[in-house]
């Protein structure tokens, strides 16, 4: 299903969500990417500062892409678009 993501922290939601969907701990999918487990706790926790590399990674072996699309605004207020 996709997702909306505006956030760090959204994004690391997703990326847990699909880990524990796929039954792999943070070790095991750090493994997968050629990282280390903190990096992958990092990005969860929707710690800034990841590099994309690292991120695309993760994604690739979550089975998971990057969509983007214009940003719908509706008439909301700033503080609901952050």
């Amino acid at each position: 299903m996709a997702q909306l993501i505006r956030s760090p922290l959204q994004l690391g939601a997703a990326i847990h969500n699909a880990r524990v969907n796929r039954n792999l701990t943070q070790k095991g999918l750090a493994d997968l990417v050629g990282t280390g487990q903190k990096t992958v706790s990092r990005i969860e926790n929707g710690h800034e500062g990841t590099r994309l590399d690292t991120l695309f990674g993760i994604m690739a072996a979550l089975d998971l892409d990057l969509q983007l699309g214009p940003r719908s605004k509706g008439g909301k207020d700033i503080e609901d678009i952050f």
